[in-house]
């Protein structure tokens, strides 16, 4: 009977837990009174005032859907005082990210998402702002100026930006945070969430965003941090925290504290002797991995010390095919690197994303990791990932033969003569250099020599001399690509859309959004639309030459097109429009702001008659 015990114990403890989390019945509303309650009872001497301040400077983000040459629609709107708050519509002087809604996720060039990911971590942008003064912030208000509802998470960092020499330690903690949500409305709003009190002061403060739930662009104008000098001190009363306000969202974020530990959680040495294995020896070896296959990297930290049997199959590098580090972007470091490369031999696709920076990961440390780990390496992410140099991509090329996806999107860190490196991984399928300096020379070199390339991003690469020379060598040399972003290149002509359309037939999204110098009279559109059927995406965005004819050819030749964007164009009337709806049945995003001849009696007009295509109608108050 001995073994029973132990099943005993779990399934009593398992059973007090459920009581537990019934006995939870305040409302969300009601917790968050509970945290005003909380913060009426800080009490300040009248020499701690409260000092509110605007952002000071944009540190760094992830994404935006400006130029990196301009200020229009750009991050760097969030630095200072409000520029259009409380007016409320679409307005170039706000912040502007990428990306709305899912339409992203289902294009052709979306990538598979990594399984295991913490259904708490669903940050998919961040931006990282800078103020003058470090305090105890009391308060954090951003000013939403369209479709609002995109921030989930808000952050503090114990580092201070403008002190001269490195940080001895570097802290993010949680201030705030919360589920997507959706929000009815587009107007304006000052979003003023309930923050929870930190031990540190800060002056660096991070929103992470979610823009899944949005039906356009979120557009943010300034952050308001309210704080004190001085630590505030709470009153007695509030040190005694009632149970039931527990949300579950408080017991989600201890997942971070799991990386801290990795060396303690995965060592064996850290094994005691305790209770048998129960039943679970009594299971096939496969049938647990698989049944673990269905944990976290948390859950698996937790679960490695019950039992030497479980810790075993823990630290099977067969649980590490996928690994998805980028959720533990606050607490990653060499250490655990370190700790988790034993384990790692066997990956496949790793996500490095957001993770290293300020010092987090080093060279050193990412490269041992490599060394050991990258050989059979099929898809690494390291979008935003600041820790890079050249090194590290010489390191890639060399210890990842296998590499087929590599994501340096937003790595504008890395010196131009890095990029060279990557021409070394001839087996890539998927390169994403957005927002990266990449130059000419480099990525002819890619191009060359990586002829298997399928997915290609170089949206804002301003470094890249002459697109129509590039676009005569993606003709050339990628026959089999079939997704290309070129958003915001600057000097594309008719003669480069020739290239492509004649040396790229498989291709089924094309990005040309803000390209100034195509021009519809040339018929470079036209001939897009003739020689490349299979488009599923096309982004015309802000050519203001896109006419009734480049339409009509779309309409009669790309019957498979499922988003168009044609924003800001005066030439096209709602008879050409109503054409394409009809021909292209899966269209079902259609992008007409600011398109002057499409007013919104228009838009009502064809949404009525096509109620299965989303048509966007921007507007400025």
């Amino acid at each position: 009977m001995s073994p029973v015990f132990p099943m005993l114990t779990v399934l009593t403890m398992f059973y007090y837990m459920c009581l537990r989390r019934r006995a939870r019945t305040a409302t969300r509303g009601e917790i968050m009174n509970s945290h005003r309650t909380v913060e009426s009872n800080s009490r300040t001497s009248p020499l701690n005032a409260e000092v509110v301040q605007y952002a000071k400077e944009v540190v760094d983000f992830s994404s935006h859907y400006g130029s990196e040459n301009s200020m229009s629609y750009t991050m760097w709107n969030l630095a200072g005082v409000p520029n259009v708050f409380p007016s409320s519509g679409d307005f170039t002087q706000t912040a502007v990210f990428r990306t709305y809604g899912t339409w992203w996720d289902q294009c052709p060039s979306a990538p598979v998402p990594f399984k295991r990911t913490p259904a708490n971590f669903q940050s998919q942008d961040y931006v990282e702002l800078a103020f003058e003064q470090q305090v105890y912030p009391t308060a954090v208000h951003v000013l939403e100026t369209y479709h609002p509802g995109a921030v989930i998470r808000i952050l503090a960092c114990s580092a201070n930006p403008y002190s001269p020499g490195p940080p001895a330690e570097v802290r993010w903690e949680t201030l705030w945070s919360e589920k997507p949500t959706k929000v009815n409305a587009s107007q304006a709003r000052q979003f003023k969430p309930c923050i929870k009190q930190i031990n540190f002061p800060t002056n660096l403060i991070r929103l992470e965003i979610n823009s899944s739930l949005l039906d356009y662009y979120t557009e943010l104008d300034a952050v308001v941090l309210h704080g004190m000098k001085d630590k505030p001190m709470l009153s007695l009363k509030t040190s005694l925290i009632d149970m039931n306000d527990l949300d579950e969202d408080d017991y989600e974020e201890k997942d971070d504290c799991e990386i801290d530990n990795l060396n303690k959680k995965f060592s064996s040495t850290a094994l005691r002797e305790g209770p048998s294995n129960g039943y679970f020896d009594k299971l096939p070896y496969e049938l647990i991995q698989l049944i673990l296959n269905h944990l976290t990297l948390p859950d698996l930290c937790r679960l490695a010390q019950t039992c030497k049997l479980l810790n075993q199959h823990c630290c099977d590098p067969l649980q590490y095919i996928h690994l998805n580090l980028q959720p533990y972007w606050a607490k990653l470091n060499d250490t655990s690197l370190e700790f988790l490369q034993a384990r790692c031999t066997l990956v496949q696709w790793l996500n490095l994303s957001w993770t290293g920076n300020r010092g987090f990961i080093s060279v050193a440390g990412f490269s041992r990791f490599l060394k050991v780990c990258g050989s059979e390496l099929v898809r690494l992410e390291l979008s935003c990932s600041h820790f890079l140099n050249e090194t590290c991509l010489e390191i890639i090329s060399e210890m990842c033969p296998n590499l087929q996806d590599l994501n340096l999107s937003s790595c504008d860190k890395l010196p131009p003569q890095a990029f060279s490196h990557i021409a070394k991984l001839c087996g890539l399928k998927r390169l994403v250099l957005y927002r990266t300096k990449v130059e000419q020379t480099a990525l002819l070199s890619i191009l060359n020599f990586c002829s298997d390339l399928q997915h290609l991003s170089l949206g804002s690469c301003v470094m890249i001399e002459d697109y129509d020379v590039t676009a005569s060598m993606i003709g050339a040399k990628c026959k089999k690509l079939r997704t290309l972003d070129l958003w915001r290149c600057k000097n594309i002509t008719e003669s480069g859309i020739a290239e492509l359309a004649s040396g790229c037939p498989l291709l089924e999204e094309l990005d040309l959004g803000w390209c100034p110098t195509l021009q519809s009279s040339t018929g470079c559109f036209a001939r897009l639309a003739r020689q490349l059927p299979n488009l599923q995406k096309l982004f015309l965005t802000a050519n203001r030459s896109v006419c009734d004819t480049d339409i009509e050819e779309l309409a009669s030749n790309c019957t498979r097109l499922r988003q168009l964007d044609i924003l800001g164009t005066r030439m096209v009337s709602p008879a050409s429009l109503r054409k394409l709806l009809e021909s292209c049945k899966d269209l079902s995003l259609l992008d007409v702001s600011f398109c002057s001849q499409i007013d919104n009696r228009a838009v009502l007009e064809l949404s009525a008659s096509f109620p299965k295509v989303f048509i966007k109608k921007s507007f400025t108050q």
